[in-house]
């Protein structure tokens, strides 16, 4: 048996890698209360068999998984809720109000997200998303609290990257568990402990001005850390906040100047944020090379083109699709 790639932190928390296309891309976050336990984002349905064994490892029984929690329902996040919630009997899904529905019927989300990916590439990677008892479900709005053994978790709403997406303050750690909502930051770009740090703009729901009011609603909390979802943990939050606010604003202005009559916006955007990246990775002092970087930003590159391509498209609107 070969299990993921697991990394322990203090009061009861781990990552435990979703082998989400390579390693230490998603993670799992695992959190212990005495004989209770929490899963905050599932991967995908492929990512749970890992997950089973690091339970079986640490001797955590299925039946003390009492909440699988959701920072939002893209299927890198939420792909194998269906899968743990059959697994797991006495587990409830903890989820956005705006989420919920698309967990108990996941056609609009399937599709959605096959219209990016494409049918075949969608299915390689997610498999079938299983639906999930209405029963099972608790929404989670804005200052929704549960309780872990007395350690409480806080939900906050948190637009920006997705209207349905929410991060969850735990007290005991005085940690922020973030998703999407502070960014991406992959452990290879780390350069003697500082980390790099980039907004994830990927479709379809990129709200500039919501994302940096998440941000300052995040800081007002004033973590130690924050556990990304892309990858775990990170410190030094108030410099990769600042870092996060202009690199925002560079992502925007990066999509505006591409907006022109009959450009292929997509390309252009995407050769901008790869300069802005490799700018800053430069100043970051990052030691990859530039092979190395494009292997581990093309996708995210690719992805935050594409968010921004729609957002030009649909910036005036109040849309209201997942």
């Amino acid at each position: 048996m070969v299990l993921p790639l697991l990394t322990e932190f203090d009061h009861g928390i781990s990552a435990i890698d979703a082998q989400f296309h390579r390693p230490y891309r998603a993670a799992i976050h695992l959190l212990v209360e005495q004989d209770r336990a929490v899963l905050i984002d599932t991967g995908t349905n492929f990512s749970i068999p890992g997950v089973i064994d690091i339970l079986k490892l640490k001797r955590i029984p299925f039946e003390n998984i009492a909440y699988i929690i959701l920072t939002h329902i893209h299927l890198d996040h939420a792909g194998g809720a269906g899968e743990c919630m059959r697994l797991f009997p006495n587990a409830k899904l903890v989820v956005h109000p705006r989420g919920a529905s698309h967990m108990i019927n996941p056609t609009r989300l399937v599709a959605g997200a096959s219209s990016v990916y494409g049918v075949e590439e969608f299915k390689r990677v997610y498999g079938e998303i299983q639906c999930i008892d209405a029963h099972r479900i608790v929404e989670a709005p804005d200052n929704h609290c549960i309780d872990l053994n007395g350690r409480l978790l806080r939900f906050l709403d948190t637009p920006g990257h997705a209207r349905h997406h929410v991060c969850i303050y735990d007290e005991r750690s005085q940690s922020m568990f973030t998703g999407d909502t502070f960014g991406v930051s992959y452990r290879e770009l780390d350069v003697n402990g500082m980390e790099f740090v980039f907004p994830t703009t990927s479709p379809v729901q990129f709200d500039p001005d919501a994302a940096h009011a998440s941000l300052d609603r995040i800081m007002s909390f004033k973590p130690q850390f924050a556990y990304l979802t892309h990858y775990s943990r990170i410190t030094h939050l108030k410099q990769h906040a600042n870092a996060m606010h202009r690199l925002i604003d560079a992502h925007v202005a990066i999509a505006q100047n591409a907006n022109t009559p009959q450009s292929n916006r997509q390309s252009i955007i995407s050769e901008g944020l790869k300069a802005l990246f490799e700018q800053h990775l430069s100043v970051h002092g990052c030691r990859l090379s530039e092979t190395e970087v494009s292997q581990v930003l093309r996708s995210d590159i690719k992805l935050n083109a594409q968010g921004l391509v729609y957002w030009l498209d649909h910036s005036t609107e109040r849309f209201k699709s997942i």
